[in-house]
């Protein structure tokens, strides 16, 4: 006990006293999530409107698959785009493998499902009269599929936000497309794992603490776009 307190009060001190180190992982972390976020709700949002809005004969099985990519584990992700950027893969003259762009990579894919199977869900969560009553008082097709996004908004930027809370908090990727670089792809989460295997827990902790306070913060927003959709 005494030393989770001592190294909570270690930590704090880092914290409150803004220490370089801690804050530029911190930072990495933000850069990476926020970019992976960002490509991935340019693709998914399109993509989980289309499928929630449009009726074709296979969309049972394409929501069936959708919800199944949201389980993948983030090691078959890190294999994956591993396979593709290492020196012998297709992409190797790229020179991508150890940098942030090779964790954008992997994070934006993982999070695609969970843009997409969101959207989906609170698109599909819309009354099916209310569009039938847009086209009926002269919208068009795509007038009437605006009026319907627009209706799912908060639940579009739940799924946003939803997205970022997973990929600020996952290592898998991180670590094996990173490569855990000081400075350069050292994440909140693979700098954690660094710091218990080395023993120094305080810098552990302190980037638990934030780690903890920025998934608080994510989930409070989530829950509260989550109530605005539903009144």
């Amino acid at each position: 006990m005494d030393l989770l307190l001592d190294s909570l009060r270690a930590a704090a001190g880092l914290i409150v006293s803004l220490d370089p180190e801690t804050f530029a992982i911190v930072s990495v972390s933000l850069k990476v999530s926020l970019c992976s976020t960002l490509i991935a709700s340019l693709v998914a949002v399109p993509l989980g409107f289309v499928i929630g809005f449009c009726q074709w004969p296979g969309k049972r099985l394409t929501v069936t698959l959708l919800n199944t990519l949201q389980a993948m584990p983030t090691v078959v992700i890190g294999l994956m785009v591993y396979a593709l950027v290492s020196r012998r893969g297709i992409f190797g003259d790229l020179e991508l493998l150890y940098t942030r762009q090779a964790i954008v990579i992997g994070q934006t894919i993982l999070v695609i499902p969970i843009v997409a199977a969101f959207t989906l869900s609170s698109i599909s969560g819309i009354d099916a009269r209310y569009r039938r009553t847009a086209i009926a008082l002269g919208a068009g097709p795509v007038r009437a599929a605006v009026k319907v996004f627009a209706e799912a908004r908060f639940g579009v930027m739940a799924a946003v936000i939803a997205a970022f809370g997973r990929v600020i908090s996952e290592i898998g990727v991180s670590m094996m497309l990173g490569g855990n670089i000081e400075g350069v792809t050292r994440t909140m989460t693979t700098a954690m794992a660094l710091e218990y295997d080395k023993g120094a827990f305080v810098m552990a902790v302190a980037l638990g603490m934030v780690l903890m306070a920025i998934s608080f913060a994510i989930n409070f927003i989530f829950h509260f776009l989550q109530g605005k959709a539903r009144s």
